[in-house]
């Protein structure tokens, strides 16, 4: 009986983080760049990169942490199977290594840059020059991974009606 909680306790977590996670990427992707190069030009953007990007950043990495886990702990036995792209498992291991690699493009590119970039760790201004960048383009590759990561985890649960 307690077994059938885990999948809908993951589905759930799986679901609400997720929504957090591409959220808050599509927040700092098409709000936050925009409003913080205006903010630099008048002179009010310490409030943002004080108050507001640290706390984002926070719920932004540990909701692609909290998003891949539940999707783990929904995928149970057919992780392997997922993730070695077997043919019964592969539309949702084809999301699933995407949500991967996005995972990894949050906590090893866009974090250690997001540090630099706002002052939590020193850094010269030609370092922070170039996580600004990195961070820029690693997120826009993570928004753009984000729409067939969705197909293909939308998809997996009706395979037949995508795939045949």
């Amino acid at each position: 009986m307690m077994m059938d909680y885990v999948p809908a306790v993951s589905r759930w977590l799986h679901l609400l983080a997720g929504i957090m996670w591409l959220g808050l990427l599509y927040y700092f992707n098409f709000v936050q760049v925009a409003a913080l190069k205006a903010a630099q030009a008048d002179g009010s953007a310490a409030g943002i990169v004080k108050h507001v990007a640290p706390r984002a950043l926070l719920y932004f990495r540990w909701s692609a942490v909290v998003t891949w886990v539940a999707g783990a702990a929904l995928l149970g036995a057919n992780f392997g199977n997922a993730f070695m792209l077997r043919p019964s498992h592969a539309v949702i291991g084809i999301g699933a290594w995407l949500g991967t690699i996005m995972l990894i493009n949050v906590w090893f590119l866009i974090w250690p840059s997001q540090k630099k970039i706002l002052g939590l760790v020193a850094a010269s201004e030609e370092a922070k020059n170039t996580a600004r960048r990195r961070a820029f383009i690693v997120s826009r590759v993570n928004t753009a991974l984000s729409i067939p990561m969705l197909f293909f985890m939308a998809a997996g649960a009706h395979s037949a009606l995508y795939f045949g």
